[in-house]
């Protein structure tokens, strides 16, 4: 008898729980961008295997929402017999529940795995939420993998550069002035920032799943696995209470009457409203304060990130002078190179570097049609040729002991049609349009997101993705809160700040073009700010359309690629120095 379907053995437990759908996200309990193969419900319901969406089944059809940068990707991984598919900002969920389904529908949910202002939408629609107390996957995800258990190690306060006794001081102070009595902390980057602490509990991120309680007087609860802890300093331990993870949820349902716990609406398991107000516990609804505190990086880390994009530049320069060798030599003999032969190689020239601890994220080594897909991942079923007859994207990055880097370039190895380089031209145009720009103090990065799309506009072109992201130190590739996007995003952007600026263009079905810089938020003329380069990699000029840019571009250009040249060209092996001094040669039309 042949097993059942993961979306069969779903819909038979919503018939057993009597209700009528069931919501399933890509989240795990700390709104993770990536998972633990233990709480990857979605990949293993569905076969999506992207960093956010979420799947409403039903009990006579499914549907997935997934937003602009998946939705090429979802319809190679998903059966489409089985699921509809939409679009998660342009087609809400909390739309669709009020414009299809009866009211009074009865709709499960997880209530640790959706934060309170998703909560909150779909509570106002006129179907019935049905919280579960406990995991149904339990039930029916029989080969389920154990919850990650991996080891902590502690920050030194000269990478940091600030102790963790100094943090939660200033962290309490804002409690006192908010008339918070605790903090509840669900995320774990934020936990890591505060403990000075880094964790191994999923691949290429540096943080411990675990929850904690910091309270007005600074005094900390750390909820957490205590079998990660034993690479622990006893000085640290002995500096909060630690406690199993188990516990954090009926602690906080003993909170006592008329306490005051701050709650991020947009982090925090809705699970912990409701054990905080279960005895008179009451929530003041704030942003959790590490959150800005920590993206604005001090002069230690900042010097850091300086350090490890060198080192990073140093392994990109090494890979593409190997690229730029390998690519014709191999389509000549007849075996052209594979995306997943070029990531690998790559991994192998950073691990070469000082400080090179692991990839920060999972590399993007996409060619031709593969990288329409923006967030595409090379496997054996997909691998790809590089060759001259199109673009290869390149997007990776680092982990190092002193900062984490991100960088994308796309590359061309021939001549390629006049549409490819008006393309690329044109992304181009927007990357310098974002370095060039000098912006107020505090702007947000919604309001100068037009800048990296204008020249797209011009040709009735966009991608469908943000411009740029916050970047974690030795932390996460994506950090909160500060963003660039056309989505409003209230957080300003002020020096000390660290993102990426990544405009591109994917025509699907035949090339994805992005160049992208990691850059530092510094200020400029009095109560300005522009972006500076962090990112030390040529960019590739073989395939721009000399006459569409400015002689301002062309400057930018080459005092960027002098600047790279004067850093690299001691740090790069000597058969890569020659390519080196030729990448970086002045613009000529």
């Amino acid at each position: 008898m042949q097993n059942p379907t993961p979306l069969a053995s779903l819909r038979t437990l919503l018939s057993a729980m009597d209700v009528d759908g069931m919501i399933v996200p890509r989240a795990d309990a700390y709104q993770s961008e990536d998972c633990a193969p233990h709480d990857d419900k979605l990949a293993w319901l569905t076969g999506f295997t992207g960093s956010a969406g979420l799947a409403l089944v039903l009990r006579d059809k499914a549907l997935m929402f997934v937003d602009g940068r998946y939705q090429v990707q979802v319809r190679n991984e998903v059966n489409l017999d089985d699921f509809e598919i939409h679009h998660l900002h342009n087609e809400p969920l909390a739309e669709w529940l009020n414009a299809c389904l009866p009211a009074g529908s009865r709709i499960a949910f997880e209530p640790m795995l959706m934060v309170n202002s998703q909560f909150s939408a779909l509570d106002a629609t006129h179907c019935e939420l049905v919280p579960l107390s406990e995991d149904p996957f339990n039930a029916i995800w029989l080969d389920r993998p154990a919850p990650p258990c991996g080891a902590i190690h502690e920050m030194p306060v000269e990478i940091s550069g600030e102790s963790s006794p100094d943090k939660r001081a200033r962290i309490a102070a804002i409690l006192a002035e908010k008339g918070a009595d605790l903090l509840a902390i669900t995320q774990p980057d934020n936990i890591a920032w505060l403990l000075n602490i880094r964790g191994s509990d999923v691949a290429m991120n540096p943080v411990a799943h675990s929850f904690a309680l910091l309270s007005r007087d600074g005094d900390i609860e750390w909820f957490v696995d205590h079998r990660k802890t034993h690479c622990l300093s006893g000085t640290l331990k002995s500096s909060l209470r630690l406690s199993a993870w188990q516990n954090f949820l009926p602690h906080c349902q003993q909170i006592a009457p008329g306490k005051k716990v701050m709650l991020d609406a947009d982090y925090a398991p809705v699970a912990l409203r409701f054990a905080i107000e279960q005895h008179g516990g009451e929530i003041l609804w704030q942003a959790d304060p590490i959150t800005f505190i920590k993206a604005q990086k001090n002069d230690v880390e900042l010097a850091g990130y300086r350090d490890s994009h060198r080192q990073d530049g140093a392994a990109w320069v090494n890979f593409l002078a190997w690229l730029a060798d390998e690519v014709p030599a191999r389509e000549a003999a007849g075996h052209p190179l594979t995306e997943l032969e070029a990531q690998d190689k790559q991994l192998i020239f950073r691990q070469q570097q000082p400080g090179f601890i692991q990839q920060s994220f999972s590399t993007i080594s996409a060619s031709s049609d593969n990288a329409a897909m923006c967030h595409y991942h090379s496997s054996e079923a997909t691998n790809a040729a590089i060759t001259q007859a199109n673009f290869y994207l390149n997007d990776s990055g680092g982990q190092y002991h002193n900062g984490t880097t991100d960088a994308t370039r796309t590359l061309s190895f021939g001549f390629l049609s006049a549409e490819h380089r008006q393309h690329y031209t044109a992304v181009l145009k927007g990357f310098l349009s974002m370095l060039m720009l000098q912006f107020p103090s505090g702007t947000q990065g919604h309001q100068i997101d037009a800048f990296a799309r204008r020249s797209l506009w011009d040709l009735g072109l966009d991608f469908d993705h943000g411009t740029g992201h916050g970047v974690g130190h030795q932390l996460l590739i994506h950090e909160q809160p500060q963003r660039i996007a056309k989505k409003v995003n209230p957080w300003p952007l002020v020096a000390g700040n660290i993102m990426t600026v990544e405009p591109g263009y994917y025509r699907t079905g035949h090339y994805g073009i992005r160049i992208e810089n990691q850059v530092e938020v510094v200020e400029s003329l009095p109560g300005f700010c522009r972006f500076r380069s962090l990112t030390l990699v040529p960019i590739d000029l073989r395939q721009v359309e000399g006459s569409l840019l400015s002689d301002q571009e062309k400057q930018w250009l080459n005092d960027y690629h002098q600047l790279v040249r004067e850093i690299l060209l001691p740090l790069v092996e000597t058969r890569a120095q020659s390519w080196l001094l030729s990448a970086t040669e002045p613009f000529i039309d």
